[in-house]
């Protein structure tokens, strides 16, 4: 940054004398002009004399509802240090504070700028008008630099040169505010090094960056504490103070968005005597509405409308659907299928949505919208044809749909599977190689397949409501997420009998009553389960017959009727048994030999589980392994051999670990520190208990928790 020590470089007066008109305006780097004979600034010279201009200084005020922003404005400082041409273009949507950060840095480095502030409104988003042309900027700036109208040539490049000439060597600082375009920009840019030019604008100005090498210092929301700061800054400590929890739901629904915090703060200035809270009601209760004004330049929805209607039409269509998109964020995937686009092409448009400020790159890739933003993109989908957005859901949910069932055949492929239904045109779904990578994109996606869910729902698309539910049961139950588990299995069975097809109904009973026995609800899950028992005795269904033993045998246990649990763990592994499938065997074995135990019957219940595991192992289901070493431990446990139940424990939960299973690594932590304990191994006992509450506790399992908790409350009295 050049500082204000350095002196100016004296001119020559024989510098100038021969040059043509043009060439003559040419300035002292203090402001000092030295003509002969030629009309500057209104003032005929006839001999050689000094004339001294006034220095511009335009910068507008600093905005009093400026706050925080420190790393913006340390990007700012190092920006502005050190390079040839020094360009910071400060992008960010509208409303997001590009302007206060540009005119807050500039007054705290006025002094490092002895020639000078130059600053324009280029109104690029302007919405009464055209953007500025550089021509009619370039002219003002000229006449702020006290040069006569009468010499100012007309054609562009040459007022470019003028303009160059005359602030060449000098140092200043030059403000191009609300740009549109790089082509907008480009020649108001100074031609030396000895000025700082700041540009802000709503799109990300490539071609200034890479030309020009411009620093580009992006805008992100507020964070809530820098939020909280400007209520209390126009709102005053005292009111703010008054309703903490109104303030709080005020930043929450503003989710950091410095125009709308500012809309909302102007009004309860204006109303001093009207509650926050109905400002957060308000708010909360219209949303976007809420946030109009009669001056278009504070009101967000006309904000927003600059930028939309800036977009060509592809990219219009495309902000409105990413802006009814299911999920708070989408892949680029995920986008292509929605906008039916080619990935090449979708990555495009998404970027230069992203280069507009209306969307936002994650460093995961994933694309999202602020709230208030996605609220306005959602409503531009009333102009468009409603089959469209009609069609174009339904594409991103057989999106979802496929993808979630291919991920899950690769999470349980001995599942009995289901049929999808027949798929959008133009479908495709993203790639899953392994386990691994089916459980990572469970993951990341989990939220998305949820809302997609939903939308299905509004829409009365009975068939994907269960079968989305049913490629997320797998997940839900290895990663633990026991209300969604059970949310997606109550909007499927609802889906399933209005659909009236009886494979989706018998699924949606078995499943929902599984949801519902891991809240405790026992009896109200066996009602359930016994129900998808009888419809497939009805039709024959001998797979999901099996499958409604096999449920009935774990939520009887757990009620308490061990031997009634028997039976029906029994007919499970005589029905497995006669259709082939070692797997589904495996699991009726084990299920024997837990609820034997339960009986006393312990050579059975070992020989039932050393039986499940020989199988399980044979054909390479770690899942099942775990689970029948856990069998055998918890067997070891009852028989008194707390040794070889400590190791089974050990064994099975690496391997639960390694599948990134939570809900039975809980279970079976728990379990360890109760062997722990009949050793004698206190120290080993709270560290399993210790993880098995966290565990517990992320889960929202919060009886267990409890049990846990009493625990180590009574090992700690010890």
């Amino acid at each position: 940054m050049p500082t204000s020590s350095e002196k100016p470089r004296s001119a020559d007066p024989q510098d100038y004398l021969e040059a043509p008109v043009l060439n003559q305006v040419n300035a002292y780097q203090a402001g000092t002009i030295l003509q002969a004979g030629k009309i500057y600034g209104g003032i005929h010279l006839e001999q050689t004399s000094t004339i001294v201009a006034p220095i511009p200084q335009q910068l507008p005020a600093v905005s009093s509802q400026f706050v925080g922003r420190a790393a913006k404005l340390a990007a700012l400082d190092r920006a502005a240090s050190g390079s040839s041409v020094l360009i910071s273009a400060i992008g960010g949507s509208g409303g997001i504070g590009k302007t206060w950060l540009a005119i807050r840095w500039a007054h705290e480095h006025i002094d490092a700028f002895p020639d000078g502030q130059l600053f324009v409104d280029l109104r690029g988003f302007s919405p009464d008008g055209e953007p500025m042309s550089p021509s009619v900027a370039i002219k003002g700036f000229l006449a702020a630099l006290n040069v006569d109208p009468n010499c100012i040539p007309v054609e562009l490049h040459s007022q470019v040169a003028l303009y160059r000439s005359i602030v060449a060597k000098r140092r200043m600082l030059i403000i191009l505010d609300n740009a549109v375009s790089s082509a907008q920009v480009d020649p108001l840019l100074p031609g030396g090094d000895s000025c700082v030019t700041v540009v802000t604008s709503r799109r990300v100005l490539n071609a200034i960056i890479s030309r020009h090498g411009a620093h580009h210092v992006p805008l992100d929301t507020l964070d809530d504490s820098d939020a909280h700061a400007l209520l209390a800054l126009r709102l005053g400590t005292d009111r703010i103070a008054e309703d903490v929890e109104a303030v709080a739901g005020l930043i929450k629904l503003c989710k950091g968005l410095p125009i709308a915090l500012s809309v909302i703060a102007g009004r309860a200035v204006a109303r001093p005597h009207v509650p926050l809270a109905d400002f957060a009601i308000e708010l909360r209760d219209f949303g976007l509405a809420a946030l109009e004004d009669d001056d278009p330049t504070v009101s967000l929805p006309a904000i927003l409308s600059w930028s939309y209607s800036e977009l060509p039409h592809n990219q219009q269509i495309a902000f409105g659907l990413l802006g009814i998109a299911p999920g708070p964020s989408i892949s680029l995937s995920a986008a292509a299928n929605l906008l039916d686009m080619p990935l090449t092409l979708c990555h495009k448009v998404l970027r230069a949505l992203e280069d507009a400020s209306l969307l936002h790159r994650g460093s995961n890739g994933r694309y999202s919208m602020h709230d208030l933003v996605r609220s306005y993109a959602s409503n531009t989908t009333h102009h468009l044809d409603e089959k469209l957005v009609d069609v174009s859901l339904q594409r991103l949910v057989d999106f979802y749909l496929l993808t979630a069932y291919l991920g899950e055949r690769l999470l349980d492929p001995h599942r009995p599977p289901i049929t999808i239904r027949p798929l959008s045109s133009g479908c495709r779904p993203a790639a899953i190689l392994d386990y691994t990578a089916a459980m990572t994109w469970f993951d990341v996606e989990h939220m998305c397949l949820l809302a997609s869910q939903h939308v299905c729902v509004v829409r009365n698309w009975h068939q994907p409501v269960w079968q989305l539910a049913w490629t997320l049961h797998t997940f839900h139950i290895r990663r633990g997420h026991r209300q969604d588990h059970l949310d997606v299995w109550q909007a499927g069975l609802t889906a399933a009998e209005k659909s009236r097809h009886a494979p989706a109904r018998i699924r949606a009973y078995h499943n929902l009553g599984h949801a519902i026995a891991q809240e405790g609800q026992y009896v109200i899950a066996i009602e359930y389960i016994a129900q998808a028992l009888g419809l497939a005795r009805s039709i024959g269904d001998h797979a999901n017959e099996a499958r409604a033993h096999r449920a009935l045998a774990m939520v009887v246990g757990k009620h308490g009727n061990a031997r009634r649990a028997l039976e029906h763990a029994t007919s499970a592994l005589s029905i497995y048994r006669t259709l082939g499938n070692p797997v589904w065997e495996a699991s009726a074995l084990d299920s024997v030999g837990v609820n034997s135990a339960q009986l006393g019957l312990y050579d059975s219940a070992r020989q039932h589980c050393e039986a499940a595991l020989a199988l399980y192992r044979k054909f390479d289901r770690s899942d099942g392994e775990a689970d029948a070493l856990s069998s055998l431990a918890g067997i070891c446990y009852q028989t008194g051999n707390y040794r070889d139940s400590v190791n089974l424990y050990q064994q099975a939960l690496s391997l639960y670990r390694r599948l990134g299973h939570s809900r039975p690594s809980a279970d079976v932590l728990n379990r360890l520190g109760q062997s722990y304990i009949a050793i004698g191994e206190v120290r080993g006992a709270h560290t399993a208990w210790s993880e098995s509450l966290r565990m517990y506790g992320r889960q929202g399992r919060n009886g267990d928790a409890a049990q846990v908790q009493r625990q180590l409350d009574k090992l700690g009295s010890k």
